[in-house]
């Protein structure tokens, strides 16, 4: 691998200045998840590698019981900040854990991940992820797009990157229905300025 991907990389890329107050600088929801999530039946959610509680708190807000676990203590310090600043009658737990050996006690309606990436393969982690969707429940994957071949400024290394068909590939055709699959390019405005992400989305129901 060309990045480590564990927790000195995240601490890092999470990392804040000091000054200035930490729920002033947020990222926008991933449309993806405003786009894929509505019509759910609400229950329990997972935000796998909610970094600092972006869409976990999006989801809080839609009426949803969240989980947010992240491996960056950093991005989760965040994250609670932005959380106790809300009014809202009901608030994401944040759990501080390492997705790759981390086992929740129960399984959730609905689990979500955004651009995680792990110390294992990426495919391999969303088999495991999928093991924590209750029977009935949805995974919403939104990843980042492998091309064969990328342009100059291409940001994402190879096994950060995965596509449409390589996740479909992982699920169980007798266990999983598919009901969404797509490829595709958007612009998002950042303090760095505006830069184009290529998205495989993957949203899948667990049959049984």
């Amino acid at each position: 691998m060309t990045h480590a991907f564990d927790k000195a990389y995240w601490e890092a890329h999470w990392k804040r200045p000091e000054a200035g107050d930490p729920a002033s600088v947020q990222l926008e929801v991933n449309p993806h998840v405003r786009l894929q999530t509505p019509g759910l039946p609400q229950g329990t959610a997972l935000d796998a590698g909610c970094g600092e509680g972006t869409e976990a708190l999006w989801l809080a807000n839609q009426g949803w019981d969240v989980t947010g676990a992240d491996i960056s203590r950093a991005a989760l310090d965040v994250a609670a900040h932005r959380s106790a600043h809300l009014e809202a009658t009901v608030r994401p737990a944040w759990i501080e854990a390492d997705l790759v050996t981390w086992e929740p006690d129960t399984t959730f309606d609905l689990v979500v991940t955004n651009y995680a990436h792990p110390t294992i393969p990426q495919l391999d982690f969303y088999r495991r992820l999928a093991t924590w969707v209750a029977p009935g429940g949805t995974f919403l994957i939104v990843a980042h797009l492998h091309e064969a071949a990328p342009g100059a400024g291409h940001a994402h290394p190879a096994e950060a990157s995965v596509t449409g068909a390589d996740i479909i590939a992982t699920f169980e055709a007798t266990e999983w229905r598919i009901d969404t699959a797509t490829e595709g390019s958007r612009e998002v405005t950042t303090e760095h300025g505006t830069r184009t992400l290529r998205d495989a989305v993957v949203r899948a129901t667990r049959l049984r």
